[in-house]
């Protein structure tokens, strides 16, 4: 379901909170391509549009992409390169982000309107904030100005990005690797409010949790049962659950309320609540999510522009591709 309107009082005072208590890079402004690709924000939103027409949960894929892509190299499309040695293959990746094709159409339509003006890392950063405000969630006005990288990164796709698996201390470590901070985590984590999950990277919760024969007791029992039904021990992996069971297509606080509850899908979504080491970093900022959207919008904002403003190449670094898939010959 697609959820836009006019900009209500909220989601002016989140673009306007995030606008100002965001310090980007000083070459990246809203305002980049005003001459050059006026209509740019337009033809994207478009595209958004269509796309989520046909598939709502192409929105939640979207916001994974940018992500995905600013974590490895900064925020400079290198994830969008084909190749065996690209990040597409990597392990994070392999037939798990998606998206591409419409990537490829946005790219494809901005063409048409301004040839050799817009970057697939400017795209990437404009989709995924009107994935967010096409699923209720809160708008702001994107930082532009980025360009294409050159060469991908497989190896720091399998390093860099942080894995369902891991332990709180090493999540938030590789978020303050990039220059993002606690309440980042927590706050751009709540992008699971939406989207699914494939069983393969929760199903070591569900019987054999940490080698102790079983499940993960965080988990909620009614979920848990749920959990294992649809994916059996030895069944298929590919097989895929909501994020957020109750508002699956919708962005709002209901991720954060569901781990208060122990209904966190992944165990990097529940040990934000349930780990120790929540107790003096994550659980007070999941509390406050739960109890208030909008200032889980206003920091969500927030830090979707701090992690789109990751190490973007701007002046005459890179490139503006004329394809996505691959560096202009």
């Amino acid at each position: 379901m697609i959820r836009l309107g006019s900009c209500s009082s909220l989601f002016c005072s989140v673009a306007a909170l995030a606008m100002l208590l965001v310090v980007v890079d000083c070459q990246l402004t809203p305002d980049f391509y005003s001459q050059s690709c006026p209509n740019l924000s337009r033809i994207v939103r478009r595209e958004v549009i269509s796309a989520m027409k046909t598939e709502t949960r192409i929105a939640a894929s979207l916001i994974r992409l940018h992500f995905h892509d600013c974590f490895v190299n900064g925020c400079d499309g290198s994830l969008l390169l084909d190749g065996s040695d690209g990040e597409k293959s990597a392990l994070p990746n392999v037939n798990s982000v998606r998206g591409f094709e419409v990537v490829d159409s946005i790219k494809s339509a901005a063409e048409s309107a301004c040839s050799g003006i817009v970057s697939c890392a400017d795209i990437l950063a404009l989709a995924a904030r009107d994935s967010v405000l096409l699923s209720g969630g809160p708008s702001w006005r994107v930082p532009l100005g980025r360009r294409d990288g050159l060469v991908a990164n497989q190896s720091g796709a399998n390093s860099n990005l942080p894995s369902p698996f891991e332990s709180l201390d090493s999540i938030i470590s590789k978020f303050v690797a990039v220059g993002l901070n606690v309440t980042d985590v927590v706050a751009l984590s709540g992008a699971h409010t939406f989207g699914q999950a494939k069983c393969s990277l929760f199903s070591n919760r569900l019987f054999d949790f940490n080698s102790t024969g079983s499940p993960d007791p965080s988990l909620d029992a009614s979920l848990l049962s749920d959990l294992q039904t649809l994916c059996p021990q030895g069944g298929d992996g590919n097989v895929t659950a909501p994020l957020d069971k109750n508002s699956t297509d919708f962005f709002d606080n209901h991720y954060f309320k569901n781990l208060l509850n122990n209904k966190g899908l992944l165990s990097s979504d529940q040990i934000l609540f349930s780990s120790d080491l929540a107790v003096s970093t994550t659980r007070t900022l999941v509390q406050s999510y739960s109890n208030s959207s909008s200032m889980f919008f206003v920091d969500f904002a927030n830090s979707m522009i701090k992690m789109a403003g990751i190490s973007p190449l701007t002046g005459s670094d890179g490139e503006i591709r004329a394809n996505c898939r691959v560096v202009n010959s």
